[in-house]
């Protein structure tokens, strides 16, 4: 059965902007739609996006009953004539046994060269979930056989990868202990297009318990890292020696509800961030995890703890990643599941693209022309 829409808004009536005149929000906000309007399953989130070399954009997520149910498989669809096709399976959970489990997170990557590749994770639970891959030289309108990554290897737990200098494609990842109670990063890469891997870490944790690693590149060849914690504040790390190792994770100083975020490095060389910047304590409905999962008792450890507020949702940017700067907010109304785990890209026209799940009933894309901001 659909759930049913609890916050629906008309036009752009949602838009605030955080230190700037309202008048300037169409002016940033170039299009603002749902990819699909109704799917064949009543529950999505975690979507992902891409763009391929000729054939446009590309998103994915997963879909279901509930999350964590076997049902939940990755979906995912084209946009081609400035339209959205209907959604296709990408990729299900189904075993050589028959057994089925659910699908998690997926990770779209279009490498320079090379096939568009689909990260994602199979199993019970994020504490269980074992990392899968498949790729498609048609840009997304057809896959490959699935592909299991080697023992201990997740690929991009939620965000993209990012490409360094010499074809290496580095990704940031992590790991939920049985329990969920201790979160670890780690980063782990590849220089053949995920057959053979290297691992870095898990990071010093700097007291926080820390997963969902955002990447961002710096022109003096560093690079930080954005990472969601238990401890409600996004945590940061920086390396100098292309991700070889990494200072102590620590607080970036930005707030944010337990919830994924996504940021990108633009090519005017500021960043950009998407996130949850508000707590329950500040307002809002109560969001227990188990109400998303299907309720019952979920093999999802946490599952019955307080995630937060998940709104608004919004878009801050900075010259030097630790000082940054609210410029607009996309989604500021109270809604059951909120607007969360946002996918941040840009393209090669310079525009800004950003798709998240919208209160677990639809995926969202959002188009931001960044020299607005």
């Amino acid at each position: 059965m659909q759930m049913r829409t609890h916050c629906l808004l008309p036009g752009f009536a949602f838009l605030v902007l955080l230190g700037l005149p309202a008048r300037a929000a169409p002016r940033a906000l170039v299009e603002s739609e749902y990819i699909y309007d109704t799917g064949p399953y009543p529950s999505c989130h975690a979507s992902t996006i891409a763009e391929t070399p000729r054939d446009g954009l590309v998103a994915a997520w997963f879909g279901g009953s509930a999350e964590s149910h076997p049902d939940v498989a990755i979906y995912s669809a084209r946009r081609e004539g400035g339209r959205w096709t209907p959604s296709r399976p990408a990729a299900d959970g189904v075993q050589a046994d028959g057994v089925r489990f659910a699908c998690w997170n997926p990770v779209l990557f279009q490498p320079r060269s090379g096939p568009l590749l689909l990260f994602y994770k199979v199993g019970p639970s994020p504490e269980r979930w074992w990392g899968m891959l498949k790729t498609s030289e048609d840009g997304g309108r057809s896959w490959g056989q699935a592909r299991r990554l080697p023992a201990g290897i997740l690929g991009p737990i939620k965000n993209k990868p990012i490409q360094l200098a010499d074809g290496t494609i580095l990704c940031g990842s992590s790991a939920e202990q049985i329990g969920g109670a201790v979160w670890r990063v780690h980063l782990e890469s590849t220089a053949d297009l995920g057959r053979t891997w290297r691992v870095v870490g898990p990071l010093e944790a700097g007291g926080f318990n820390s997963i969902q690693p955002s990447i961002l590149t710096y022109a003096d060849g560093r690079l930080q890292l954005l990472c969601r914690s238990q401890e409600m504040t996004l945590t940061t790390s920086w390396s100098t020696d292309q991700g070889r190792s990494w200072t102590p994770l620590a607080a970036s100083g930005l707030f944010n509800a337990n919830s994924g975020s996504d940021a990108v490095s633009l090519s005017d060389g500021r960043q950009l961030l998407v996130y949850n910047p508000r707590s329950a304590g500040r307002g809002g409905p109560s969001s227990p995890k188990a109400e998303a999962l299907g309720g019952g008792e979920p093999l999802v450890a946490g599952a019955h703890k307080d995630w937060g507020v998940r709104w608004p949702l919004v878009v801050s940017v900075s010259r030097d990643g630790r000082h940054w700067t609210g410029a607009l907010t996309l989604e500021d109304k109270p809604c059951r599941f909120g607007y969360a785990y946002p996918a941040v890209i840009q393209t090669r026209d310079g525009l800004v693209h950003v798709t998240y799940t919208w209160n677990r009933e639809k995926i969202k894309h959002i188009v931001i022309d960044p020299a607005r901001l």
